[in-house]
């Protein structure tokens, strides 16, 4: 696991001041970076994107209703991905280099995933966000999985919307929008 650090320590990051919490979101889109995951996520087009979630308030908040959506410069915004969709993405994938021209009534060829479901499974197990509350004065970090497979440059023009993240009394805190593009510049210029 990465280490932690407070999210107004990475490059893309939103803070909400009066609300006592700040949110950072971290692609991880190069193979040097996806190493430390038993599959290779990139190469079958799904990103993961280390989320992280400070709360400096006194009180604790609850992503228990949050919805985190990943939103395309193009497209429709994108769930994270769950155990099972990585996997069919996965045979998917695999299988489009196999096709082989063939009258209608033959079967498709089918061919197994690269990544087994063990070992996506303990990928999910040890790295996905799953943290429901964070409490006073604490970061909490963890990965989230999102297909990208239909999107040429996934992350150019790209956001990460949450909502309905909640403080101890119930109230819903205000939208969260963590844009890529702070990312992609922080990156760029890191390898000038």
């Amino acid at each position: 696991m990465p280490q932690v650090q407070p999210a107004t320590s990475y490059a893309d990051v939103e803070v909400h001041e009066k609300e006592h919490v700040a949110i950072a979101a971290e692609p991880y889109d190069t193979k040097e970076k996806g190493s430390l995951f038993r599959v290779d996520y990139l190469s079958h087009g799904v990103m993961p994107i280390w989320l992280v979630v400070t709360n400096t308030g006194d009180k604790p908040i609850s992503l228990r209703d949050a919805r985190i959506l990943f939103e395309p410069a193009k497209g429709d915004e994108i769930q994270a991905a769950e155990v099972e969709d990585v996997l069919r993405l996965m045979t998917k994938t695999d299988r489009m280099g196999t096709k082989i021209p063939m009258p209608t009534p033959f079967p498709s060829i089918h061919t197994k995933a690269k990544g087994s479901l063990k070992d996506i499974q303990a990928d999910f197990d040890q790295f996905e966000y799953g943290t429901l509350v964070v409490e006073p004065h604490t970061t909490r970090a963890g990965f989230l999985f999102y297909d990208v497979s239909e999107l040429d440059n996934p992350l150019k023009g790209a956001k990460l919307h949450l909502f309905k993240l909640r403080d101890a009394d119930g109230k819903e805190l205000f939208y969260f929008e963590i844009p890529f593009d702070k990312y992609l510049q922080s990156k760029s210029s890191a390898m000038k």
